[in-house]
């Protein structure tokens, strides 16, 4: 699953969508809610498929993208970190949004998923 939500994110930038609210309106959104359960079946979606859907539930809007490299990374740090701490998907970006991924990128990108988590998590702005 961190894989498609990293595609996901990364097929946002493809389309056109404003990376920022994607970002906002995903990790609060019904679907994000649905793929932090222990099962449901959107976990089986390919990320076509759950970009359709979200634009159904979100109605997102096309704006400024940003570097799909780190759009990747970002949906799939954050799909790794609900599977590391529990945490929902509305309470990571509350501690890590868009600007917080933006201005991380070059220096946790290399890093293993559960240090760049730490750090975000113990990050002070």
């Amino acid at each position: 699953m961190r894989k498609v939500q990293g595609r996901l994110f990364e097929n946002s930038v493809k389309a056109g969508y404003d990376s920022v609210e994607f970002i906002e309106k995903f990790m609060n959104s019904e679907m994000a809610r649905h793929l932090d359960m222990d099962y449901d079946r959107l976990q089986w979606m390919g990320e076509q498929y759950l970009l359709s859907e979200l634009d159904d539930e979100v109605h997102l809007k096309k704006g400024k993208t940003l570097n799909p490299e780190m759009m990747f990374w970002t949906g799939y740090l954050y799909r790794f970190w609900h599977y590391y701490t529990k945490e929902s998907s509305r309470e990571i970006v509350k501690i890590a949004d868009s600007d917080t991924m933006r201005g991380c990128w070059y220096g946790y990108h290399t890093l293993e998923p559960k240090m760049a988590v730490e750090r975000l998590k113990n990050i002070e702005l």
